[in-house]
């Protein structure tokens, strides 16, 4: 009997290779140009993006890239090696790689890898805690898009989330309480989550449901009243109605309830990134405190923690068996 061979594929969504103009444009260009991202029809779409969208954007987006980056690299990137070398250390008999979904490591590269190891059981690992069709499933879109240039493919597991994983939640909840340990306990403990279009919910993505499910385990977990656990969406793009209630604007309108401090959790994001870094640590804080907030602090995401290393592994490992 030949002896199983396992694999783990890890995706995120992806960054650029610099923090030029240059980059950036490449970069979104792949990203908006998914179906899966935006499904407005491509007569109408890339016009927009490639003559509009892309020179306007890909320069301010450079210079918020310059604000957050590392000296290793972007800070998505930078965690999500962290993350792949720990697991990978914690799993010594399993070829572990990383990719993502847009930009480098790129997806085609990393399925060749390990293929070419005659991988016999894969395990596709999403980097998203709370499932989406525009993220998730584009990750599945595209890895089977791959696999059709391979006459010889491995048993497949596709790990659809974790939002209720007993693991995560604990992680979560350790790295609230150090911050409560730390800076006090808040007003208000905002829970942001990146948001879709509305239009993605009504048409049966589950998304917003399996963001809440972390919300309610991570309210029960916590010493803390769960009234005051704020769930909000962040990022908001185009002119469609996005899932509410935005991230912006509630930290905006806090200051007149009389919330004075604040503390911001993302848990979609497994790896610190723009969206936080920038969009959260330092826009949201600057809508707080000019609409008369005086504390803001951002909760860092799992990043290589070693809770979430081994919230990671046991994903991978209840796969296996």
């Amino acid at each position: 009997m030949s002896q199983e061979k396992y694999g783990v594929l890890m995706v995120n969504l992806g960054t650029p290779e610099a923090p030029t103009p240059s980059a950036v444009k490449r970069y979104l260009a792949e990203f908006l140009s998914d179906r899966r991202v935006v499904d407005t029809p491509r007569a109408l779409w890339l016009p927009l993006l490639y003559g509009v969208i892309l020179p306007l954007c890909s320069p301010r987006v450079a210079k918020l890239y310059q604000s957050v980056w590392m000296d290793e690299g972007s800070p998505l990137l930078v965690y999500s090696r962290r993350q792949q070398q720990a697991l990978a250390a914690s799993l010594p008999d399993v070829a572990v790689e990383l990719a993502m979904s847009y930009g480098q490591p790129a997806l085609p590269q990393a399925i060749a890898r390990l293929l070419a190891q005659d991988i016999t059981r894969l395990v596709i690992l999403p980097l998203y805690p709370q499932y989406s069709c525009s993220t998730s499933a584009a990750i599945w879109d595209a890895v089977a898009r791959i696999l059709t240039g391979y006459r010889r493919l491995p048993s497949i597991s596709f790990i659809r989330d974790y939002a209720a994983h007993p693991t995560y939640i604990a992680a979560l909840t350790a790295s609230v309480e150090h911050a409560f340990a730390r800076h006090g306990k808040p007003d208000r403990l905002v829970i942001s989550f990146h948001g879709i279009p509305q239009r993605y919910a009504v048409e049966g993505d589950d998304y917003p449901q399996r963001c809440d499910v972390t919300r309610q385990a991570l309210a029960a977990a916590l010493d803390y009243p769960p009234e005051q656990v704020m769930m909000t969406f962040q990022s908001r793009f185009g002119r469609d109605p996005w899932l509410l209630p935005a991230t912006d604007e509630t930290m905006k309108s806090l200051p007149s309830t009389g919330v004075r401090h604040v503390q911001v959790i993302c848990p979609g994001f497994a790896a610190d990134c723009l969206e936080t870094l920038e969009e959260i640590q330092v826009q949201n804080r600057e809508i707080f405190e000019h609409a008369g907030g005086s504390t803001f602090h951002y909760i860092p995401a799992l990043n290589d923690d070693a809770a979430h290393v081994d919230m990671l592994r046991q994903l991978v490992t209840a796969e296996l068996r």
